[in-house]
């Protein structure tokens, strides 16, 4: 009789345990370091418990895991019109994170999909009010105000953009050769205007040494000798008879009192 009440009482005992073990494993809950878990019961948030081993009731809690790393997203490339009239294709990379996992799960139906669309949207509208020199010389200005704008829409769900990057900017090529022309110019300018100036400056030194030379007599025929010897230094067949400057100034002199007395006569 013992024999066959054991025999009926340990299949129930097996599933008992069966159950247990089942109840127990589904109560059980582990949450790594970097991720939170969202506990709802009978349809009400509880909080955000993590990481590490925690328990729930079965059939009654139900937990939603969110990820708290950096989250790398690519923004794909927009056409957009900038505010000089110019057609450009732009694309960026968003860093964005969870900082509230609870705003996170309800707030927003999809977190991710939603920041993908805003920052889309984002980058157009900013690309449409920056003008083209902006996007391409003022890179750093551009990617502070998209991350303002973004950081400042996805606030309420519980999301930190912490970096925004404009990566590349395309034109066509017929622009392109435009700022080609355009960049060729400046420099030909740039250069008239340095050889303008080197002119400028050359002739204020010859005035300047001229009016030296005009205030000391021998200046002239110390400048004069010192050419005759860099003439003689080369090798060359030129004959050079030096003729002072004092005769050569006598002469002018003498000529200059000729022509005064002509019409007195």
């Amino acid at each position: 009789m013992l024999n066959e009440l054991l025999t009926g009482v340990g299949p129930i005992i097996c599933v008992i345990v069966l159950v247990v073990g089942g109840i127990a494993a589904s109560a059980i809950r582990i949450v790594q370091e970097y991720e939170r878990g969202v506990i709802f019961r009978l349809g009400r948030v509880q909080g955000a418990k993590g990481p590490g081993l925690f328990f729930i009731i079965p059939w009654i809690d139900r937990m939603i895991k969110v990820d708290l790393r950096t989250v790398t997203m690519d923004v794909p490339s927009q056409d957009a019109i900038s505010a000089d009239n110019v057609t450009v294709r732009v694309n960026a990379v968003v860093y964005f994170r969870v900082v509230d996992p609870v705003s996170a799960v309800i707030q927003v139906e999809d977190y991710h999909r939603a920041t993908w669309q805003i920052a889309q949207t984002t980058l157009r509208n900013v690309i449409g009010q920056s003008q083209l020199d902006q996007l391409l010389s003022e890179r750093e200005k551009v990617n502070e105000r998209l991350q303002l704008i973004i950081d400042e829409a996805t606030e309420p769900w519980g999301i930190k953009v912490s970096i925004v990057e404009v990566k590349d900017v395309e034109l066509n090529a017929t622009m392109v050769r435009a700022m080609a022309r355009q960049a060729e110019a400046e420099r030909e300018r740039r250069a008239k205007i340095i050889h303008a100036e080197g002119e400028m400056q050359a002739a204020e030194q010859l005035r300047d040494a001229a009016r030296t030379m005009s205030s000391e007599p021998g200046a002239m025929t110390l400048r004069y000798l010192q050419t005759l010897l860099e003439i003689g230094v080369e090798q060359n067949t030129t004959t050079i008879f030096p003729i002072p400057v004092e005769m050569l100034s006598a002469f002018l002199s003498n000529q200059n009192a000729g022509r005064s007395a002509e019409p007195a006569e």
